[in-house]
């Protein structure tokens, strides 16, 4: 069975009940299945030129993201039921992240000015845009595949920042304003996207199994430690100097322990040995030094409750096969998880690295954040949309080929390093080369689709 008619299947049998009508049903899937093959910028409109309708009326494809109603978590439904019924035990690892994307409009909801994460650790830089943050299952497949694993997308949410009053605000308006700074900063709006994944979940029959919500080291903080979200544990990487102590001894009232010390004095420290254990990152397994403290405390961040600390000894790597031997530097692990062996935890935040993968295809491949709208609707829908289209590109293609690259991706170049896994890059290509067949293999596939993508592809 061919990609496209996988993907089409998909799409059509997943979001049946995210669209009311049927017409609007097929207006939707008319625009993913277009969207990762137009060529230049992903718009609006070029998909609209793509589908055949470039001198038609264009108000209902608009309409679609500016005034339909349907919910954007619905489109993620069959990505959460493939997991679970691939994976039906364990905690659900789910890596979450922020992203930002560029704009220039100053008529744009909800966008504005903020750090440039891509600016030099020297010079801050600044970036106009709007800001979204992405929840992404972690799909194990070196459990049983053998290979990397896998982030798909479930989650991608507009987080607007708090709109900064002027020089002449008045007193209510600035108090408005710092009540509105903690209602929008990012771990707030985390959280919210943890807690409406983890009602999401218990719909699908995942009530009895814990997320573990795997973050990077700007969500190590107060807001996200010392929230109570019900079966759902943390795994952050921390600071080396956080201040870190044991509980106090029982038969007191003090509730912690008076010496202090840090994750950085805990991997120098001889007395705790270091241990090993194989986890799968960069093509295979491999050895690595962990060690491991269990029921710390973190005062100014979790209070009393009791933690897991995981300190990783540094990493070694070569850029070429007779270069020295440089190292990594080591990595501090926070979390709430108390149950899971640390192996498994490490095994995680490794492959949570996926997330960033997930970042630089949306953006540089599906052109996520590119379509010019406006609308206050359509500003937050038309990228969630577009991600939605990539994680049903990419469950269609574990359906259809599994995790190993077949005969069917065009061969690669002689200077690209053999690989056994496939790209979104190598599906975009794949399902161009199935669209250009004389025989149409989908009925929301136009006749002329592969001639409309060479024709508006620079207009």
């Amino acid at each position: 069975m061919m990609l496209l008619e996988n993907y089409t299947s998909l799409l059509h049998d997943g979001w049946n009940e995210v669209f009311a009508q049927k017409r609007t049903l097929r207006r939707a899937i008319e625009h993913a299945v277009s969207l990762p093959m137009v060529l230049g910028r992903r718009t609006i409109s070029r998909t609209i030129c793509s589908l055949d309708r470039a001198h038609q009326d264009w108000s209902a494809d608009y309409k679609l993201f500016s005034r339909s109603g349907w919910q954007t978590d619905g489109l993620f439904t069959p990505v959460l039921r493939d997991y679970l019924a691939r994976y039906p035990r364990g905690p659900i690892g789910v890596a979450f992240d922020d992203t930002k994307v560029g704009k220039s409009g100053k008529k744009i909801a909800g966008a504005s000015w903020q750090r440039d994460p891509m600016s030099p650790p020297f010079h801050v830089n600044f970036l106009y845009g709007l800001r979204f943050i992405q929840g992404s299952l972690l799909f194990p497949w070196y459990r049983s595949e053998g290979t990397v694993a896998r982030a798909v997308p479930v989650r991608f949410e507009h987080a607007p920042c708090a709109k900064k009053p002027g020089k002449r605000a008045t007193y209510e308006q600035q108090q408005a304003y710092d009540h509105m700074k903690k209602e929008k900063n990012l771990s707030t709006q985390t959280l919210r996207l943890i807690e409406g994944l983890r009602h999401q979940l218990d719909e699908q029959g995942a009530r009895e199994r814990h997320v573990l919500a795997v973050v990077d080291g700007s969500f190590c903080n107060r807001t996200m430690f010392r929230s109570r979200l019900e079966r759902v544990n943390l795994l952050a990487r921390c600071r080396k100097d956080a201040r870190l102590c044991m509980p106090a001894s029982e038969g007191g009232r003090r509730k912690y322990a008076v010496e202090i010390f840090t994750p950085e004095q805990v991997r120098r420290d001889d007395g705790i040995a270091w241990k090993r254990t194989r986890i799968h990152y960069a093509g295979k397994r491999r050895w690595i030094r962990y060690k491991v403290l269990h029921t710390v405390l973190w005062r100014r961040g979790a209070a009393t409750r009791p933690l897991q600390l995981m300190v990783i000894a540094p990493q070694p790597y070569k850029l070429s096969k007779h270069s020295r031997t440089n190292y990594r530097e080591p990595a501090y692990l926070l979390t709430t998880d108390l149950t899971s062996s640390p192996s498994l935890l490490i095994q995680y935040y490794f492959d949570r690295w996926q997330i960033e993968v997930n970042h630089r295809d949306e953006k540089s491949l599906l052109g996520v954040g590119q379509a010019q709208v406006r609308s206050s609707l359509s500003v937050p829908r038309h990228p969630t949309f577009a991600v939605a289209s990539y994680s049903m590109l990419w469950l269609a293609a574990l359906k259809t080929f599994g995790t190993d690259r077949t005969e069917q991706f065009c061969p690669l170049p002689k200077w690209r390093k053999k690989t056994s896994h496939y790209s979104t890059l190598d599906l975009m290509t794949l399902l161009r080369k199935e669209i250009t067949n004389e025989t149409s293999v989908s009925d929301y596939v136009h006749a002329n689709m592969a001639q409309n993508l060479m024709n508006y592809a620079y207009t």
